[in-house]
């Protein structure tokens, strides 16, 4: 696939008001989830809970795209179509998770490592077949007494880079998290700190691969003081202190930037993404790539009543497109 082509799905993936939908969680991850609200964790019952949030009703109108599980790439809907034809018929751009997760960073106690791209070459070229058309690699960043390294920046940067030219060559966007975890007792100066390093290695391994920065998006953390430092940072100074991390580190080439809710509460995500939208014009687009913060009330519903509560859940998903589709354009009002 050519560049100009990659340019196209990217700048689409971050279009006005549109954001992602993950919905990419591992089977041992979304078993947590549906023990925490009482549901048998079954292959049956991951489709039809993947069903409920692909076929929402006008969900296009708020989302440019979806992240999907191996799993559910292959899966079709209770009447037998397919979920990637749900998507691509309602303007939606099937995405894939490709990482196989954390692993401990030999030598660096308390660090991890993404693994995953022994035999990724061949994976990507099967995604693509079954339609994928972007993907995701996450990196996970600690922040403690000693930590991160120098060393578990660099070799996680190294990681997203090499994943990243692996999509391009396969005519896949890749999507690089470099994930700065919220957890811990840092203060948000620090997490700045921490954030501004982990992209500074991020782009020089991206240019050092050859990846081209037209056909990539980054899904980015924001800054934010750690949960147990006691501190509570007002929205306007996340978001400032976000921008001017971003606007140091982050070539204007690049077509968008989505961010990850990481923890945060569903109001919080999108205040914070608002308010950043309100402070520009910025030199990229900013949006959404939110998980729990899209789904979580949804699950809580459709778990009282897996067949009833389908058209409730359903509009719920909805509304949290919705709001966060007007908070990508700085125009939410809480």
């Amino acid at each position: 696939m050519s560049i100009e082509q990659l340019a196209e799905t990217a700048q689409a993936m971050v279009a006005p008001g549109k954001g992602i939908i993950a919905i990419d969680e591992s089977n041992a991850t979304i078993k947590k989830r549906f023990d925490g609200v009482g549901i048998e964790c079954t292959e049956e019952n991951r489709r039809a809970y993947r069903e409920l949030l692909l076929t929402t009703p006008r969900l296009g109108e708020h989302i440019s795209g979806a992240i999907l599980f191996d799993e559910t790439l292959r899966q079709s809907t209770r009447d037998g179509v397919p979920f990637t034809k749900v998507m691509t018929d309602n303007g939606i751009i099937p995405g894939i998770k490709v990482d196989k997760g954390t692993h401990a960073l030999a030598g660096f106690p308390g660090e991890v490592v993404t693994e995953g791209l022994d035999g990724l070459r061949a994976r990507l070229e099967e995604y693509y077949k079954l339609g994928a058309r972007f993907a995701k690699w996450r990196a996970v960043i600690n922040i403690g007494e000693t930590i991160p390294s120098g060393s578990c920046i660099d070799a996680n940067a190294h990681a997203l880079a090499r994943y990243a030219a692996l999509c391009q060559e396969q005519g896949l966007v890749p999507m690089v998290e470099p994930e700065v975890i919220m957890d811990g007792g840092h203060d948000i100066d620090e997490c700045y700190q921490v954030t501004e390093v982990t992209l500074r290695s991020l782009f020089a391994s991206l240019y050092e691969q050859n990846v081209m920065l037209e056909g990539t998006i980054l899904k980015a953390s924001m800054v934010l003081p750690g949960t147990t430092s006691g501190e509570k940072a007002s929205v306007e100074e996340v978001a400032a202190a976000t921008l001017q991390c971003l606007k140091s580190t982050v070539p204007a080439t690049l077509p968008g930037i989505v961010f990850l809710s990481g923890g945060q509460s569903d109001q919080d995500a999108t205040a914070h993404l608002d308010a950043m939208n309100r402070m520009g014009p910025n030199p990229w687009p900013l949006s959404f790539s939110y998980g729990r913060a899209m789904q979580s009330a949804a699950l809580k519903l459709w778990s009282q009543d897996l067949v009833g509560n389908v058209g409730k859940a359903q509009e719920t998903v909805f509304a949290r497109a919705r709001d966060n589709g007007l908070a990508a354009l700085g125009q939410w009002k809480a």
